[in-house]
């Protein structure tokens, strides 16, 4: 076998596994793009966290109804800044009404709790919609926030703080 005929038969290899289940479909601007990861029941899902707040996140077509933990998100999240928060990558992504959200979120506060749920939807959309991550990534919904509270250290009253000093 010649040199040209093992680069020809390597070439056709390639191709052939290029052509069958190939996970990559190309966009409009002739990017490649991950194809969607939907399950059975036509949902997408993804894992935000934020702080020590981790948050399990369904997105699946509808009405626009947000369910987290069981609760509406107006009963959950009662200050309007934490349900803002949670609309913001479906407002950047000018889907606002199209998607239902199921959550379930564990760990942390209510703000911590609040920025899971924007992480978790924000990746469940990327995975539902995979032409969507530009405008969620330019808008830094797909970042996680890794900032976490600093630990408490010995000799000192809080993480940086120290005891009052006495003279006397």
């Amino acid at each position: 076998m010649t040199m040209s005929e093992q680069t020809r038969s390597l070439q056709d290899l390639k191709d052939a596994l290029r052509e069958a289940d190939s996970p990559i479909v190309p966009d409009a601007t002739g990017e490649a793009l991950p194809e969607p990861k939907i399950d059975e029941h036509g949902r997408a899902y993804a894992t935000g966290k934020r702080k020590n707040a981790i948050a399990r996140v369904w997105i699946k077509r509808g009405a626009g109804k947000i369910t987290v933990n069981g609760r509406d998100e107006k009963t959950y999240f009662a200050r309007p800044v934490l349900r803002m928060l949670i609309q913001q990558p479906l407002e950047a992504a000018e889907r606002r009404n199209e998607y239902d959200v199921v959550a379930t979120v564990t760990g942390g506060g209510l703000s911590g709790q609040a920025g899971a749920v924007r992480h978790g939807i924000s990746k469940a959309l990327t995975l539902y919609e995979p032409e969507l991550r530009k405008a969620l990534k330019a808008g830094g919904f797909l970042t996680r926030d890794s900032r976490v509270v600093e630990r408490k250290k010995y000799g000192r009253k809080k993480a940086r703080r120290s005891f009052q000093f006495s003279k006397r």
